[in-house]
C-alpha cells in the first residue's frame, strides 16, 4: 500500500485589526459592494461578511427584542358549513383522478397513498 505524505503545512492567513477595520470601512462606503471590496483585497467575501458582523457587535443584533403582534382570526369564508377534507387530484396522461378524504382520517389517507404510489 502506497501512502503519500507531504511536508506542506496549511496555515491560515492572519490579518491585523487595522486591516480588518479598513476593509469594513470600505464596505460601508455608499455604493460599495462587499464582494468587490473583498476581491480587491484578495479575500473571500464570506470572511469580510464575518468581520462586518463582528464590527457591528452583539448589541446590534439584540438591540430590539422580538415582539409578537396579536392577530385575530375570524371565521373561515363559508361559515360552519365549510368541509374539512383532504383533496388530492392526480393526473397521469389523459386520466385525472380526484380523491376527497375526510381530514379526520389523515393517517388512513397516508397509508392509502403509500400503497397507491408503490
Amino acid at each position: 500500500m502506497d501512502t503519500k505524505t507531504t511536508d506542506k503545512v496549511v496555515r491560515r492567513r492572519q490579518y491585523s485589526a487595522a486591516f480588518k477595520a479598513q476593509v469594513v470601512a470600505e464596505c460601508e462606503a455608499p455604493g460599495a459592494s462587499v464582494a468587490k471590496v473583498a476581491l480587491a483585497h484578495g479575500i473571500n467575501s464570506n470572511i469580510v461578511h464575518g468581520w462586518r458582523k463582528l464590527a457591528r457587535g452583539p448589541a446590534a443584533s439584540a438591540s430590539e427584542p422580538v415582539q409578537f403582534v396579536p392577530v385575530t382570526i375570524g371565521p373561515a369564508p363559508g361559515g360552519a358549513s365549510c368541509r374539512q377534507d383532504i383533496e388530492v387530484e392526480l393526473r397521469r396522461g389523459a386520466v385525472t383522478m380526484k380523491i376527497i378524504w375526510p381530514a379526520a382520517g389523515a393517517a388512513d389517507f397516508a397509508a392509502f397513498t403509500r400503497e397507491l404510489l408503490r
